[in-house]
């Protein structure tokens, strides 16, 4: 499947929506009739065989199509009106379900504590077993059985499975691709990210950057998602197109992923809508978020929320950092803090 055909796929849900929304309206229209005959709306007509229905608010029946033809001038306002109170319903379900908490966040496979979102230094991906480990349990010296530290040779270890670290790049290129044969889709969009940005061996090439973000967002990595909508926004290997941008952007936000949600937060400030932008930038910050921290205190100092607005984003960062911080952590970004940095 190409990239377009799989955006068209996507915007076309909204529609599928309405269709079914204007489905559920009429059925509730027709549930208090369960007896009643079929009459044509156009000629008056009783019976069971009227059921040809108006293609675009489904609330009306017809015996035939000529009928319907007839009636169009007759119904447009009340067809109209029909379309637009099904529209706001599918937009307020559309909202429940954009604005509704999104799924936790992952813990450390190790220390078992909440993995700080900042990506690479909070958090390590390792091939070897698919596992991301937090930067404290990275730091960590590895123990034997006895409760002693291991030798030099085992520290040279995943910290989680044991398998000795690739000596080169190569090695490291062979392991992950054991991961994508896997269906790992940590493992296929980090592959993604590299021919992105032509790095770890591979060419610059974003056709196979989005093939492979594409995949990756399928088996529901909502990283993924979040890239192919920054292509859309920039126009990296496909055309710019803002509103496809800003439905891959959803797709993230609402599977977590917080630099999605603060894309979106800054395109309804853009926008004029900033209840919405507020909402958007305060549940980036529960996910540790500081863009969205700063795009409030903008809001606040623009006079755009209230000190309220600001105190309540402060309060959440708090939260969040409360969860995410150990001594583990503390002492390997005290030890480096370009490698360990956690917030």
């Amino acid at each position: 499947m190409s990239t377009s055909d799989n955006c068209k796929d996507g915007l076309s849900k909204s529609n599928d929506v309405l269709c079914e929304v204007n489905d559920m309206l009429q059925n509730m229209s027709m549930r208090d009739a369960d007896d009643k005959v079929n009459v044509c709306a156009n000629c008056g007509k009783e019976g069971d065989d009227i059921t040809n229905i108006c293609n675009k608010c489904k609330m009306v029946k017809y015996c035939n199509a000529t009928c319907k033809k007839k009636h169009r001038h007759k119904h447009k306002k009340d067809c109209e009106e029909h379309q637009r109170l099904a529209a706001e319903h599918t937009a307020e379900l559309h909202d429940i379900e954009l604005f509704n908490e999104p799924p936790s966040l992952e813990d450390c496979p190790i220390c078992f504590l909440l993995l700080p979102s900042l990506d690479p230094t909070g958090k390590k991906y390792k091939a070897c077993c698919g596992k991301r480990i937090c930067s404290g349990c990275f730091f960590a010296p590895i123990y034997d059985d006895q409760g002693n530290k291991a030798n030099n040779n085992k520290q040279n270890q995943c910290h989680f499975c044991r398998t000795p670290h690739p000596k080169t790049e190569k090695e490291l290129n062979e392991m992950r691709k054991k991961r994508m044969e896997k269906d790992d889709p940590l493992a296929i969009y980090i592959q993604g990210s590299h021919y992105r940005d032509g790095t770890c061996g591979y060419p610059q090439n974003y056709t196979k950057a989005l093939e492979l973000y594409h995949r990756a967002a399928e088996l529901g990595h909502a990283g993924a998602y979040c890239s192919i909508g920054y292509a859309y926004s920039i126009g990296k290997g496909v055309e710019i197109d803002k509103k496809k941008a800003l439905y891959f952007y959803e797709q993230a936000a609402m599977k977590g992923d917080t630099s999605a949600r603060h894309n979106l937060g800054i395109a309804e400030k853009q926008a004029g809508n900033i209840d919405r932008a507020l909402k958007h930038h305060m549940i980036a910050i529960k996910g540790g978020f500081t863009h969205s921290l700063e795009a409030i205190k903008r809001l606040y100092s623009n006079g755009h929320a209230t000190k309220d607005d600001y105190m309540k984003a402060l309060q959440l960062y708090q939260k969040y950092l409360v969860e995410i911080k150990s001594t583990q952590r503390d002492e390997a970004a005290a030890f480096d803090g370009d490698q360990y940095r956690y917030y």
